[in-house]
């Protein structure tokens, strides 16, 4: 029988007169890549932060491992959708920092590999600010992963992103996942969901509007692609 790492029951979330979510319930399995899905305004960041304790659910529980999560408490990595680096420092510099609070042994050492690894060799000394958006989501995905947590949560990990270094990083995404990494995917590439994911969920308004495996949601909808699936649902809005 399969391990929950994440539990989601009759979660609600309220500001103000708003409704974002309503009474959504869902687990995600120890070992499996799970898609979390929707249009922007769905629900979705709102979940991952009461998820991980940024926000205070109005109703339901929320867990992790069982119990809910206390920021700090165990290794979770958590890449957000928005930059999250020190920008007047230097790359080497915020990646050795991350690594000495995350209790890597050596961690210059494992941030020259990770940026030879990304081709950003080169920049190891130029302040986070010099480099594109791009590559500072590349330092970011670094840190995630660091050391190793065993629950990654990825926010739009290849947005903006060309074909090739969409590849490279969906290739370490996965190896964090061969290593025995639970994953959950925040994406709008319907193709990274496709390949990748055992399971997802469909959100829309706050509320689920399809979810399971993927053979299954796509046979809720006749054999329709995720991506069709995804407009039909959203009826052609503007994400």
């Amino acid at each position: 029988m399969s391990k929950k790492i994440v539990e989601i029951r009759h979660f609600r979330m309220r500001f103000g007169e708003k409704e974002i979510i309503r009474d959504l319930s869902f687990d995600v399995e120890e070992r499996e890549i799970f898609g979390f899905l929707g249009g922007n305004g769905s629900g979705k960041t709102t979940t991952i932060r009461a998820l991980l304790g940024m926000y205070e659910p109005s109703g339901g529980e929320l867990l992790i491992h069982g119990k809910k999560f206390v920021p700090g408490s165990e290794p979770v990595g958590y890449l957000p959708e928005e930059r999250g680096l020190y920008r007047k420092e230097s790359v080497i510099d915020v990646m050795r920092y991350f690594g000495m609070l995350k209790g890597l042994e050596n961690p210059e050492e494992w941030s020259l590999k990770f940026l030879e690894r990304v081709g950003l060799s080169d920049k190891i000394n130029e302040k986070i600010e010099q480099l594109s958006g791009g590559q500072q989501q590349k330092i970011q995905l670094g840190i995630t992963i660091m050391n190793n947590p065993k629950l990654l949560v990825l926010d739009e990990p290849t947005k903006g992103f060309d074909p090739i270094n969409r590849k490279l990083l969906m290739e370490i995404i996965d190896e964090q996942h061969e290593a025995g990494a639970t994953i959950i995917l925040i994406t709008h590439y319907m193709d990274e969901v496709e390949k990748l994911c055992d399971r997802a969920l469909l959100l829309k308004d706050g509320v689920a509007r399809a979810s399971g495996t993927i053979a299954a949601i796509r046979e809720k909808f006749g054999g329709k692609s995720l991506n069709e699936i995804f407009l039909e649902v959203y009826g052609g809005e503007n994400e």
